[in-house]
């Protein structure tokens, strides 16, 4: 059972700035629809999220969610792993890329660039922090400084998610949990508290 039930949209200025969730995702997550008790938050997060998933470099719309589910696996955020793997699929994630995430490291569907951002996104998202200099520097052969800022940007954006997420016990949303019931179940994902039946 949620913390706290989403509510529906009451604030103008936030239903414009959800809009980008249309493209993303296909409808306005219930967070954000939670969050909007507190508008400044609710808008706050909406910004960053636009900012965080902006393209500047070369990490692509589908690697940003990608690296966002990778954190969001380690974290444990069931809400979240169906919002990324679903996000990612939207920005061209193919089913075969999708089945083979779960072996990045020596899949030939990921090359070396992808699986630097991708240990980083699990190192970054461990608690402790299991960043190694190692991690970093493979982080450096891949990716210019900007890049970096980008990857860790979608990290620490789906670290606030997470703990949001499992602490509100935020319901999914039925395009979202049938997605992730049909591409991630078979690799351990249920929808646990966030089940929206």
């Amino acid at each position: 059972m949620p913390l706290l039930d989403p509510i529906d949209m009451t604030d103008p200025a936030i239903a414009e700035l959800v809009r980008f969730f249309d493209s993303t995702l296909g409808f306005t997550p219930n967070s954000v629809l939670t969050m909007q008790r507190r508008p400044l938050i609710a808008r706050a997060f909406v910004e960053l999220n636009r900012a965080v998933m902006h393209n500047e470099g070369k990490v692509t719309s589908e690697l940003k969610r990608l690296i966002g589910y990778m954190a969001s696996l380690t974290a444990g955020c069931s809400y979240c792993q169906a919002h990324t793997a679903l996000a990612a699929q939207r920005f061209g994630l193919s089913e075969e890329r999708l089945e083979a995430l779960w072996d990045y490291q020596a899949s030939p569907l990921y090359d070396d660039a992808e699986r630097a951002a991708l240990d980083f996104a699990v190192a970054a998202s461990s608690v402790p922090n299991a960043v190694t200099d190692e991690i970093g520097e493979q982080l450096r052969a891949h990716w210019t400084e900007g890049e970096i800022v980008e990857i860790l940007g979608v990290i620490s954006l789906f670290g606030f998610l997470n703990r949001w997420n499992d602490s509100m016990g935020t319901p999914l949303e039925g395009d979202a949990q049938d997605f992730a019931g049909k591409h991630l179940g078979a690799h351990g994902w249920a929808p646990g508290k966030h089940r929206d039946d």
